[in-house]
Order: C-alpha cells, then structure tokens, then sequence
C-alpha cells in the first residue's frame, strides 16, 4: 500500500469499533470507520469514492431467528462488535415494523445469543459461516433494500480535521483498486482460513460486497442518519462533509 499510497505510512488492522476508537482518540488519522460513527465522532469527515457497502445483498450481515415471523421478535441480541449494523437493525424495526425489542449485546455466538433471545445480530466472518440449518436468516441489507428501494453503506474512510495536512497525498482510490487487483491472493488466503469456497469468497467480494459509492447507496446513506436521529439513536445529526470539500 505503500506505493499506491505515495509516501509511507504506518498501518494497523484492529476490528472497526476499534478502528473508530482510535479516531476518535487521535492515535490514528485516519480510519475505515463504521459510518454511525461520522455522527459520533466530532471534527472529522469523509473520504470520497471508496466504501465498503452493498446495493443489494451482503451477506456478512445477518439477522438469524428460529422463526420466520420478525413481528414476534421481542429480543435481540447484539453483535458486539457491532455499531452501524446494531443501529441499522434498530431502525428496521423501529421505523419499518413498528416495534422495540429489547436490545442486548454479546459476543458473537449464535447458540448463546438465541438461548436468551429472539433474534441475534452477526457480522463479518462469523456471519457468513454458521449452520443455517434450523433457522430463517435475514440479510440486513437485502431487508433495507426493500424496506427504502436503496443500497446502503456500512464502512467508509474518515479522517480527522487537523490531519488533513498531514494525510495529503494518500491515494484511497489507488489502493482499493490495488486490493481489487490482488483478489486472487486475497482468496487464497482466506480459502484456508474460512470455511467458504474460492468461488464463495470471489462472489462476495464482487457481487455483493461494493467498494464505490454510488448515487443510491449514498442516499441510503443519509437516509440512515435521518431515521437514526429521529429515533434517538444519535445525539445530533450533521450533514455529510467530504474531502474534497475542504
């Protein structure tokens, strides 16, 4: 990346909670960030062009129920590492089902989140990978799609205000596409790590998993922060303020 980036830069790869952690304390200056947290997260804006999204399926992002009704749902248990997704599970209900359930957060274990709970929230790899058998699975951005005609953004870069001067130069479209380049690499090493074909992953990565923007997912976007300001779930809701606005 150091290349595609033009001058060299220290990298880390913690979880995105994490990620929008230290953006927040200003041990990073820049960070792919859970979106929620641009509302969060004061003196900082986006980085155009680049995200990690999906127009119409994402498959990584799950609501599982053993029964095939959300309307009995009376309980939902969490993905702790979770934010966009817990407050985009929050809006569907509340908004579009017209319901609120209790919430509660746990680690990502399906038996254990189910044993107390209606619903469970799971994302990323363990999301992708449990047993379906036995229970109806509901992918949040396919629910959504439905639900607003529109795609939606779960992560994109943020940087920090007074880092601006500093993190000029850095090149976020060249190393997306230099990533899009390496998909062959990118398989092979998850292929032995996930249980998940070759051909699973590359479909992911390309058909479900959209790393650009477009028109309809950014309107999801500020869809997104309008329902989660009207339903309390952020404190205050600011308009979106990119880069290049600067």
């Amino acid at each position: 990346m150091h290349g595609s980036m033009k001058h060299q830069v220290d990298l880390a790869d913690p979880v995105p909670a994490k990620c929008a952690d230290l953006l927040a304390e200003g041990a990073v200056d820049a960070a792919l960030v859970p979106v929620i947290e641009y509302q969060r997260i004061p003196r900082i804006h986006l980085v155009p062009g680049v995200c990690v999204g999906s127009e119409e399926e994402v498959r990584s992002v799950v609501l599982v129920t053993p029964s095939d009704d959300l309307q009995s749902v009376r309980s939902v248990a969490l993905d702790e590492s979770s934010r966009t997704s817990a407050t985009l599970v929050k809006i569907i209900f509340q908004e579009f089902l017209g319901k609120k359930p209790g919430w509660r957060t746990a680690v990502p274990d399906l038996s254990q989140m189910l044993a107390k709970n209606d619903a469970a929230l799971i994302i990323g790899d363990p999301g992708m990978t449990f047993s379906r058998d036995g229970y109806h699975v509901w992918d949040l951005a396919r629910l959504w799609r439905e639900y607003t005609g529109l795609g939606f953004v779960f992560a994109m870069w943020m940087m920090r205000d007074d880092a601006a001067n500093a993190a000029r130069g850095l090149d976020f479209d060249s190393a997306r596409d230099e990533g899009l380049a390496s998909l062959n690499e990118i398989v092979d090493y998850y292929e032995k790590r996930l249980l998940l074909s070759g051909s699973d992953i590359v479909s992911y990565l390309t058909d479900n998993i959209s790393f650009t923007p477009s028109d309809t997912m950014q309107r999801g976007m500020g869809l997104y922060f309008e329902l989660a300001h009207k339903h309390k779930l952020i404190d205050s809701l600011k308009e979106l303020r990119f880069s290049a606005d600067e």
